[in-house]
């Protein structure tokens, strides 16, 4: 190969580089301008539309998903026109993206049915941020909702990262959702006490508490006999808010007002009976 012929097309392609790098720079610098400047703005309307929601009084359990959806989408929005500006075709860009999320589609199959299941509680919202649920073996108060899992803290402090799957395939139990909950209490009595007195005396603690509403009325009814004693149960509505304040007050105050009527729970007994003569059986076996 003729060396100086090698040379004139390598200076040949050099200069066709250094030219198109020339003209694609603009179109670079903008692209980087562009992409800057989308970021920044993904950023306000995110914080924007927080800011609305809020204002507007929307569901709180609606605004972790709402903003990310508004940031994410103006994300993609830039990201495809910075590289339309660079010269790459917009239809190019969407036939790589719908492969691409075929592709991680396929690979990521829990993380696909996460999103369906945030999709579905958003939309029949079986719970709210803020509400004590109970989903299989989840229990805990919701503080956020997401597209992909749910937080949840339990009574004694735990914080619970739970996938939203696992909660859309359970039985949830919302202990928050009605504004009124039934206290149901029992108490055990022997059966020489008298349940007039008894149930009196329940039902009389019951309505001078203020937090039992007075309609439905509370009830004291014999709930069960066993060997040893009569069960009476006190049921009494309340609110939500006053359900664990009131069960924990009729428990200690049914307690001591029925002591101080002299009836008190027995305790477990058992009854022996020993025979004073007991018939003498041989072993032995009889012999011929």
């Amino acid at each position: 190969m003729d060396p100086t012929k090698l040379g004139g097309e390598l200076a040949t392609f050099s200069e066709a580089v250094i030219a198109w790098a020339l003209s694609l720079l603009p179109n670079a610098i903008v692209a980087l301008l562009i992409l800057a400047i989308g970021w920044a703005v993904a950023g306000w309307a995110e914080r924007a539309v927080g800011r609305l929601l809020d204002r507007g009084r929307i569901e709180p359990t609606l605004h972790g998903v709402t903003t990310a959806v508004v940031r994410y989408g103006i994300l993609v929005l830039v990201v495809v026109a910075a590289l339309g500006q660079v010269g790459v075709q917009t239809t190019s860009i969407l036939a790589v993206l719908g492969a691409i999320g075929l592709a991680i589609g396929l690979a990521l199959q829990g993380t696909l049915a996460n999103i369906a299941a945030g999709l579905m509680l958003l939309w029949l919202r079986p719970f709210r941020v803020g509400d004590f649920i109970e989903a299989g073996n989840v229990s805990g108060t919701v503080k956020d909702v997401g597209l992909f899992a749910s937080e949840l803290h339990s009574g004694d402090g735990v914080y619970q990262f739970v996938p939203n799957s696992e909660l859309w395939n359970k039985r949830i139990i919302n202990y928050s959702r009605l504004d009124r909950r039934l206290v149901d209490l029992k108490f055990e009595i022997s059966y020489a006490d008298d349940i007039e007195i008894a149930c009196q005396r329940l039902l009389e603690l019951a309505k001078s508490d203020p937090r039992v509403l007075p309609n439905p009325p509370p009830n004291c009814v014999v709930d069960k006999l066993t060997g040893s004693s009569v069960i009476l149960g006190l049921s009494a509505w309340t609110t939500t808010a006053n359900f664990g304040a009131l069960r924990t007050s009729l428990i200690v105050g049914g307690k001591k007002a029925l002591e101080d009527a002299g009836i008190y729970a027995p305790l477990p007994q058992r009854i022996l009976h020993f025979a004073s003569e007991l018939p003498i059986r041989s072993t032995v076996p009889a012999q011929s």
